[in-house]
């Protein structure tokens, strides 16, 4: 018994020791301290208006776009085939997307009890049995969905559900190294996507100049999630959680996430060129171009701009998905 006290208590002090080498106020640290209580607290506890919360539906664009990027590029009837695209869109987004969500916030409870302790589990409004029943319902709902599709689709949900457990769940969980786990996020929410979307269409193997982008694209996606990362380096560094920002530093860290978003980009570019999709080509550099004095701000003052950029120089990045799928159209 004393040995476990002792234990808990050089945890404690660790603890407490980053948060106050990290400048967290005291006001800040006993809110995280009641949302480390919480988040292993026994019983079960659901409070609805938490549940939306929980399943953070300002992550839902990505892959609702992509699955629009690839119905997009088969050159199809879109008002024809509008069923599948608005249940494509619901299953990439509120259904495989929000699973994805709540099943990262149960295992990465005590990680958001330092970083967002206001988050649904560690504010004491979910308790980590609820938030299961809540992610299999997501699941269960996601393959009906998914079968009234295609089966094949619902196999690809399937794939997507085990691709969530390897990112947050043991024992991968690829989230511990941020050059895996980011690479694992960027083909689920941009590539599967995308190629769902496609096959969703044609019931039958995309183009080429299709999978090429989708894979591009979520390669690029690597530098969205380094940038994500930036608002969880006190958490993830504590937790020991080697993201990209944690393991690099936050200003080699930016610089990484641009260089790799230009590259795909550069990449796609020249798939455009070389299909003769010349108008494409000239739009989606142009949004590249618009992307790179965004990116200096970003550069010089990583840590205040990393929201920022996420929040605006992303949007110009995923514009040029779409401008990508009109141009490869047959």
């Amino acid at each position: 018994m004393n040995e476990e006290n002792s234990g808990n208590t050089g945890l404690e002090h660790n603890l407490q020791s980053h948060l106050v080498s990290s400048g967290v106020s005291a006001s800040r640290e006993k809110a995280i301290q009641r949302a480390l209580d919480n988040v292993n607290k026994p019983g079960f506890r659901l409070e609805p208006p938490a549940i939306v919360p929980l399943m953070k539906p300002v992550t839902w664009f990505p892959p609702m776009w992509a699955f629009a990027c690839g119905v997009v590029s088969t050159g199809e009837d879109i008002l024809s085939n509008w069923s599948i695209l608005l249940r494509g869109i619901i299953l990439a987004g509120p259904l495989m997307c929000a699973m994805s969500q709540t099943m990262n916030d149960y295992f990465d409870r005590e990680v958001d009890a330092i970083n967002e302790p206001d988050r649904p589990i560690p504010a004491g409004k979910i308790s980590k049995q609820a938030s299961w029943l809540i992610t299999f319902t997501l699941i269960l709902t996601g393959f009906i969905v998914a079968w009234s599709i295609h089966p094949y689709v619902m196999a690809i949900a399937f794939v997507g559900v085990l691709m969530s457990h390897m990112y947050s769940g043991p024992p991968v969980r690829a989230k511990r190294n941020g050059w895996f786990g980011n690479l694992i996020v960027g083909l689920a929410y941009e590539g599967v996507a995308w190629l769902t979307g496609s096959f969703a269409i044609t019931q039958g193997i995309p183009s080429a100049e299709s999978i090429s982008l989708a894979i591009i694209f979520s390669i690029g996606a690597h530098g969205i999630m380094t940038l994500n990362d930036f608002k969880s380096i006190v958490g993830d560094s504590i937790q020991k959680v080697a993201s990209i920002p944690v393991q690099l530093g936050e200003k080699n860290a930016a610089i990484l996430a641009s260089v790799i978003m230009d590259l795909a980009q550069l990449v796609a570019i020249s798939i455009l060129l070389a299909k003769s999709s010349y108008t494409a080509a000239a739009a989606a550099l142009l949004l590249l171009v618009f992307q790179l004095p965004m990116q200096k701000i970003l550069i010089d003052n990583p840590k205040e701009k990393a929201v920022w950029y996420n929040a605006f120089g992303t949007l110009l990045y995923v514009l040029s998905m779409m401008v990508c799928a009109v141009g490869i159209r047959p």
